[in-house]
């Protein structure tokens, strides 16, 4: 769903850049409150699986194929405030890198794809969350239903934007029943993938996953016939294999590399969902050329390698490298400003009044 150049006008483009400006830096004073030491070292392996998983095209109908949004993903494995940066990274690298999404557009595919898909997810899971019995399963089913709202809601709010800034003559209901159409199909598989990959780190590092803190059961009592909370008892020592996250870190990136580098390569062709609205509803007609399309990586390629298969899984890996470098860069920058800042005395300001 990456909106290229010239499908939003100029005026519509700046008022969601300002808007996704906005998010972002409360995202950034959010991120200080979610992340600490487990959450934030994988914060930008986050990132980085988002862009490898970004690239695996699947078909869904009629010449459609989907990919991965991210945004339901991202919050529940690292939070809400974190998630809007993850994917907020991986659309900067794709559009600065790749030539995927346009650059005055950024703004647009923001608000979106970052802003709209984790903010919808969140709320959704949180609510099913507090519904479902407290177990590790609810909150993969919790995930399921989260990325499975999340992309179509990414469609409405697409419509809307196109609604109030499109540069063609389009009927927006046509659009919007395009639009919505397809993305719950795409959203199938957004929630598939999230559920699988929220389940499998849930089954081997429970503690790592944001959304499911908390979810701990408290044994219950039979006291004078009747069931009541047993008294909380104290934190069992954590082993120090338990909490180093390295394993998980390098399997992940691993896995991320091998995704980009080689799977990607038998990813659908067809194009997704919004190309192919935006072809049969004539929404490209003022489609611009991209400001990167001259980059060496333009296209998900590496220029000057003839070999397809080589110059794509070049161009995966690089596209991995460059994501968790610059998504850990900032999570770390973030983390150390949270570490950084002293916590308030009470009655400090008066006693230096004094």
């Amino acid at each position: 769903m990456h909106v290229p150049d010239g499908f939003i006008n100029a005026p519509t483009s700046a008022a969601t850049g300002v808007v996704a400006a906005g998010a972002l830096a409360v995202s950034l004073r959010g991120a200080r409150r979610e992340l600490d030491e487990r959450t934030a070292p994988l914060a930008g392996l986050v990132a980085a699986f988002i862009f490898a998983v970004q690239m695996l095209n699947f078909p869904v109908a009629a010449g459609t194929s989907g990919h991965l949004l991210g945004g339901a993903l991202a919050a529940i494995l690292v939070g809400p405030f974190t998630g809007v940066l993850c994917v907020s990274v991986v659309l900067l690298m794709q559009g600065i890198l790749f030539a995927d999404g346009g650059l005055t557009a950024l703004g647009v595919n923001i608000t979106d794809m970052a802003i709209v898909t984790t903010v919808v997810a969140y709320a959704v899971f949180r609510g099913l969350v507090k519904v479902l019995p407290r177990r590790r399963r609810s909150v993969t089913v919790a995930s399921f239903a989260a990325a499975l709202v999340s992309v179509p809601a990414a469609a409405v709010v697409f419509t809307l934007i196109y609604a109030a800034g499109g540069t063609t003559d389009v009927a927006i209901g046509k659009v919007a029943t395009a639009m919505i159409g397809v993305h719950v199909l795409i959203g199938i598989g957004e929630a598939a993938i999230t559920a699988l990959t929220v389940g499998a780190v849930i089954a081997v590092r429970p503690d790592l996953v944001y959304g499911a803190r908390g979810l701990e059961q408290r044994l219950k009592l039979r006291v004078g016939g009747e069931l009541v909370d047993a008294p909380a008892a104290a934190p069992a020592p954590v082993p120090a294999a338990a909490r180093s996250h390295r394993k998980l870190w390098i399997t992940g990136l691993l896995a991320s590399l091998a995704l980009a580098g080689f799977v990607s390569f038998y990813a659908s062709a067809s194009p997704d969902g919004l190309e192919k609205v935006a072809h049969d509803q004539g929404i490209d007609k003022k489609e611009e050329r991209h400001a990167s399309a001259g980059s060496p990586l333009a296209g998900y390629g590496v220029k000057d390698v003839s070999d397809a298969r080589l110059s794509g899984g070049l161009a995966g890996v690089i596209g991995v490298g460059a994501t968790v470098v610059a998504g850990s860069a900032v999570f770390y920058v973030v983390r150390r400003r949270r570490t950084a800042a002293p916590p308030t005395a009470p009655g400090s300001s008066t006693a230096g009044a004094a």
